[in-house]
């Protein structure tokens, strides 16, 4: 089976994706293309999807760059190829050749791109990088490399949706506690449940940021298991493990 990448006309031309869970090598839980070395699936069949996934951007497997990601804001500037993966949530770079690329499996994986100045981005924004700055770090870290805020394109993929993502009331006390409007992104439940609309909370922090166009691609990540992998579907399946969709963006 042929990889399956989502794209999107915002950020032509540049060569990006989406990458579903389609055409890749792993089996069991897994199946499909698992590009996540941090999931129990076979390291070297995880090598052999990246592989894949790179081939499909035209890149050497080693120039499919990543880091170790921790929920955090933090941002690294990317010059060159490299072995090690930085903590970190998000990649920019002015170097061509270079796919930045980001694991996701629920949280928001964003590519974000300045064609004109030559500069693009990807991050991954579950609720607490989101909500502690990771997407406005990465707009900044992209105008520190020359891109102008105004000039800048970023588009949510595949995430997981209100209507899927169930919440407590203490997981909004975090939101509240940030700033009250944020309130607005909470839709109640069943009982005291709550949900929580991550993509809409990601297009909000972004447009807070500046950029010149925010978007969505609309594709839930849990409500489509043949597409796409999804943590929360998968603890709801009582499943051993989960993998980890690829998305990248090069120059």
């Amino acid at each position: 089976m042929t990889l399956e990448i989502l794209t999107s006309d915002a950020l032509a031309p540049l060569r990006h994706g989406f990458f579903t869970r389609r055409g890749g090598a792993s089996s069991g839980v897994f199946s499909g293309l698992n590009c996540g070395s941090g999931s129990s699936d076979q390291s070297e069949i995880v090598r052999i999807n990246r592989a894949r996934a790179a081939e499909a951007m035209g890149l050497p497997a080693d120039h499919l760059v990543g880091v170790h990601q921790v929920h955090s804001a933090t941002v690294v500037t990317v010059t060159e190829p490299q072995d090690d993966k930085p903590r970190a949530d998000a990649l920019v770079t002015k170097t061509p050749g270079i796919a930045l690329s980001i694991l996701t499996a629920d949280c928001q994986p964003v590519l974000f791109a300045d064609a004109q100045a030559g500069v693009v981005g990807a991050a991954h924004a579950g609720w607490r990088g989101a909500l502690d700055g990771i997407l406005e770090a990465t707009v900044d870290a992209m105008v520190d490399l020359g891109a102008t805020r105004e000039k800048i394109t970023a588009v949510i993929g595949p995430s997981i949706s209100q209507r899927a993502y169930e919440v407590g009331p203490e997981f909004l006390d975090n939101f509240m506690n940030a700033d009250p409007e944020f309130a607005r992104y909470f839709a109640q439940g069943e009982g005291d449940r709550l949900h929580f609309d991550l993509p809409g909370f990601g297009l909000n922090r972004l447009r807070a940021a500046g950029v010149g166009h925010a978007e969505w691609t609309r594709h839930c990540t849990y409500a489509d298991a043949a597409r796409f992998y999804s943590y929360r579907r998968t603890t709801h399946a009582k499943e051993a493990d989960y993998g980890r969709l690829l998305s990248a963006i090069t120059l």
